[in-house]
């Protein structure tokens, strides 16, 4: 007899390495709970003939030996006790078809062997469910049965890798489609320069004048358009002029910012003159109000030698120096300085792209009555000071002081970015004197730094459709 036997860690891995085995028709002769798992004997469903047969011959045997022994009535067939029915998985049903049918034909047989005894079918033993699997069988049956994937792990992968051609395609696609765009943008570009240099001259040669000084692509396209196109070349830069002096946001000496008093903090990126500034600003205060009028405070405790610097400056005006570590301190030391007529805060400066920058606003702006005054280098590109105004915007953002303004080769930049972002211009620092070389914005000097033309010979000159190249860039870049 071909009896085999299961062991698993539970009865679903045992019944299902049982049905792969002997198929689905096979006879679980019992199970039990043994020390790590559960333990299965059972039959394939093929012996029940061959068990039947073997038994049939040892009767007909035992009724030749004894032919006066009358026949003994065949008891009721005792239907096999199976594991139960559950609907909601079928690892734990084993069916017993197999052996019911072939009691069945055993029964039919023995009514037509009149003068042969009855043979008994078989009747496979009781099987025993533990309680640990019926708790089971009872909570896979409460548990939803999750949705069958149509598809196969195959066909899923072979769906997955053609969403990412099709993704990679329209990327692709994507990339080629801007490039086109571009191309056909910088053609129209071209052409319509063509066209401005034969239709008005005179605002071609200013637009190209503004990218040379540094003004940016789309500055240039709106100066341009107060141009007329019948205008001359000195026609078309009065007019340009006349409309930056417009938009320009100098302060003038009657509002100046000494007069006006008030709490002020210099920010702004590092190496940017911060300390001098502040101590050029205190000068004029001293000399304006006096030294018991004004107070210099420092949140500078990174910079080697930053609170000293400003301890000498202070020293040599009169003014006391206070230091501050954090917004606690900077807070109690301003509520005792409310009767200066101006407290200036020299700040720790701070690349525009540091985290840090929206602290020190938060710090400033927790402070009390806090306005801050931005620091732009002359010297940087109208990007970069573009990127420095966008990182220190905010509504306590008193205006702006241009410095280094002595070694820019051109204003332009700090114009530019004054204009579009709407700040006021406060003073212009030019040297390293104190208080000598700070001084009110003077809005032709602006205007005439801002609109310096390139020498010929200069390399950043541009030469005919070379400003049209420039503008055509920009506008694909954009």
């Amino acid at each position: 007899m071909n009896v085999k036997r299961y062991f698993a860690p539970t009865a679903r891995e045992a019944l299902r390495t049982l049905k792969e085995e002997l198929g689905p028709e096979a006879i679980v002769l019992s199970n039990r709970a043994v020390e790590g798992g559960v333990e299965i004997v059972a039959l394939p469903g093929d012996a029940v003939g061959a068990l039947q047969a073997a038994a049939a011959r040892a009767r007909t045997g035992a009724a030749a030996a004894a032919p006066s022994q009358p026949a003994m009535p065949q008891p009721a067939a005792r239907p096999a006790t199976a594991p139960a029915a559950d609907d909601a998985d079928d690892d734990f049903r084993v069916s017993l078809s197999d052996l019911a049918a072939s009691a069945r034909r055993g029964q039919a047989s023995a009514a037509r062997a009149a003068a042969e005894p009855v043979i008994r079918p078989f009747d496979p033993p009781r099987i025993e469910t533990p309680d640990f699997l019926l708790a089971a069988q009872a909570a896979t049956a409460a548990r939803p049965r999750p949705a069958a994937t149509p598809e196969a792990p195959q066909a899923s992968v072979a769906a997955e890798s053609r969403v990412r051609e099709l993704q990679e395609a329209n990327a692709r696609l994507m990339e080629e489609l801007t490039g086109i765009r571009g191309m056909i943008e910088r053609q129209l570009a071209g052409f319509a320069w063509g066209d401005t240099r034969r239709h008005a001259p005179s605002r071609a040669a200013v637009m190209g004048e503004l990218l040379e000084a540094g003004f940016s692509a789309d500055s240039a396209r709106r100066l341009a358009e107060v141009i007329k196109d019948g205008a001359t070349p000195a026609e078309a830069r009065a007019s340009v002029r006349k409309a930056l002096d417009s938009l320009l946001r100098a302060r003038s000496g009657a509002d100046d910012l000494i007069e006006r008093g008030g709490t002020y903090a210099l920010v702004g990126p590092t190496g940017v003159g911060k300390t001098t500034t502040a101590a050029k600003l205190a000068a004029r205060c001293v000399v304006r109000h006096g030294a018991g009028r004004l107070a210099l405070v420092t949140t500078d405790g990174y910079r080697i030698g930053a609170q000293e610097q400003l301890r000498i400056y202070g020293r040599i005006l009169g003014v006391p120096v206070f230091a501050v570590r954090d917004g606690a301190e900077l807070r109690q030391t301003l509520a005792g300085l409310r009767d200066k007529h101006m407290v200036l805060i020299d700040t720790m400066g701070m690349s525009q792209r540091d985290r840090m920058v929206s602290a020190q606003a938060r710090m400033l702006n927790e402070a009390g009555e806090v306005r801050r005054l931005l620091l732009l280098n002359a010297t940087c590109r109208g990007d970069t000071l573009d990127d420095v105004v966008r990182a220190y915007r905010g509504g306590d953002l008193a205006g702006c002081i241009v410095t280094k303004v002595d070694e820019a080769a051109s204003l332009a930049p700090a114009v530019d970015v004054a204009i579009r972002r709407k700040l006021d211009i406060l003073f212009l620092a030019n040297g390293q004197r104190v208080p000598e070389d700070l001084h009110l914005p003077n809005r032709a000097y602006l205007l005439h730094r801002a609109m310096r033309e390139q020498a010929a010979e200069s390399p950043w000159h541009l030469h005919d459709d070379e400003a049209g190249m420039m503008l055509a860039a920009a506008g694909a870049g954009a």
